[in-house]
């Protein structure tokens, strides 16, 4: 593959039907790759086994078909490549940088509460660090004892292992200096999630070759993160494009859980492809 090849990829999660603003999301990464003669990549990024369902992975593929859209190679389903996530897991590990945490969500919402004013970053409250003051012998009998526990990224430690400065390139903004601090001691993987978003998705950009991350701009704070675990990981750093979100008139940006317009109910309810097409150019900018 040339160095110069623009990759790609259009990542939605099968917890539920596409609607109008994955199309415009699918678009714009199509559109991007087509363009400069590049390779599209659809993944399915179905870590969440509560949520995700099979029956949304195959109606993914036919919507995306039946927009007019085509996808380079095979699909990627992330559900299928646990080893991978736990190797890098392993890595990160074995340099000190991760540390069983034993709270519950409870646990950590009474604390943050105790505390009363409690920072916060991108993803919530930042968890107080209550397991990292752990000693090593306390951790390995809780953890023999077989407590759940999730693994959390030691931040002081990660970021000491790193160059002092960090950035990453914006499509249109340049290089933006990272802040992977806001994120606390993020969590990197669970007992019923053997890997998070944040490892997972930079894991597989890095694998796939992905040289431009195009996606929704609510995603923009999550990449001084992913910067912070491809530096850790030796990973390249892509560039970046976060595009605006489709909203409705009311302004409110379009969700499942909001009963936004899906695909399939346009498709029954007569709309052509060219129209839902047209439908996301009206109510977005750069993507025809």
């Amino acid at each position: 593959m040339s160095p110069a090849t623009v990759v790609t990829r259009f990542a939605p999660s099968p917890t539920g039907l596409l609607h109008l603003g994955h199309a415009y999301s699918a678009l714009w990464a199509w559109q991007a790759a087509r363009e400069a003669g590049g390779r599209f990549l659809l993944r399915l990024e179905d870590i969440d086994a509560t949520r995700c369902r099979p029956e949304y992975a195959t109606a993914i593929l036919e919507d995306l078909a039946w927009l007019g859209l085509d996808w380079d190679g095979p699909v990627r389903v992330q559900s299928e490549h646990w080893a991978e996530y736990r190797a890098a897991l392993d890595r990160l590990a074995m340099r000190g940088l991760l540390y069983p945490c034993f709270c519950t969500r409870a646990e950590i919402q009474r604390e943050v509460a105790m505390a009363g004013h409690a920072p916060h970053g991108p993803d919530g409250p930042l968890y107080p660090g209550t397991c990292r003051r752990l000693s090593a012998e306390v951790r390995a009998a809780r953890q023999a004892a077989g407590e759940p526990f999730a693994l959390r990224l030691d931040m002081a430690a990660a970021l000491a292992a790193v160059p002092p400065a960090l950035f990453f390139e914006e499509r249109g903004e340049g290089q933006i200096r990272c802040d992977p601090a806001q994120f606390g001691d993020p969590v990197l993987a669970r007992k019923e999630v053997p890997g998070s978003y944040h490892l997972c998705v930079t894991h597989d950009d890095a694998l796939q070759g992905v040289t431009l991350v195009t996606r929704g701009e609510d995603l923009k704070p999550a990449t001084h993160l992913h910067r912070l675990l491809q530096a850790l990981l030796g990973w390249p750093a892509p560039a970046y494009a976060h595009h605006a979100l489709l909203r409705d008139a009311s302004g409110r940006r379009l969700a499942k859980r909001d009963g936004a317009p899906t695909l399939r109910a346009l498709r029954e309810a007569g709309r052509s492809p060219e129209e839902v097409r047209a439908m996301v150019s009206q109510a977005g900018t750069g993507v025809s």
